[in-house]
């Protein structure tokens, strides 16, 4: 039995997603969302499961998870941190904020650092316009975010005791 993020397992997860959502119409979304929402991402031990239980073939299960970006595949960073790449933030320096980002985590979007504390997600808005470019680090919405302000909000992470980014 495999744990991921110290949840249940993966059977059980994919398990209690069957059976909460198998009988709706076209399910497979809604059983992919809820086994991440459970561990934390669909790993691939857990595509054979769930094709077995919609009656579906693996490469249609697992042509979904790696076709949408939402969908990880292993278990997210301590810390999940949200770029905007929307135009508004892109014209007030989301560019050079991203570079920045990827430079200082070592780790390009859609990767979580080797020591496991850091995912780096684009995402399309946060609907921050107005103080652009935005982030969003540990479910918190950060505003005119320059380089320089990404290293204090990594700094302040690190003094809260929430892990070491």
């Amino acid at each position: 039995m495999t744990h991921v993020l110290d949840g249940p397992s993966v059977e059980a997860a994919v398990a209690q997603a069957l059976a909460r959502h198998g009988a709706s119409p076209g399910p497979l979304l809604q059983v992919l969302h809820a086994v991440q929402e459970a561990i934390g991402c669909v790993p691939d031990e857990s595509v054979p499961l769930i094709a077995d239980g919609l009656n579906l073939s693996r490469a249609e299960v697992h042509g979904i998870v790696t076709f949408y970006h939402h969908f990880r595949r292993t278990p997210p960073g301590l810390h999940v941190m949200h770029l905007c790449r929307a135009e508004a933030c892109q014209a007030m320096g989301a560019r050079a904020l991203e570079a920045h980002a990827t430079a200082t985590l070592g780790i390009g979007f859609h990767e979580t650092t080797p020591d496991g504390r850091v995912t780096l997600l684009p995402v399309a808005c946060l609907g921050n316009c107005a103080l652009s470019p935005a982030v969003l680090i540990a479910g918190e919405l950060h505003g005119r975010v320059t380089p320089q302000r990404f290293d204090a909000i990594l700094a302040e992470l690190r003094a809260e005791g929430r892990g070491r980014p």
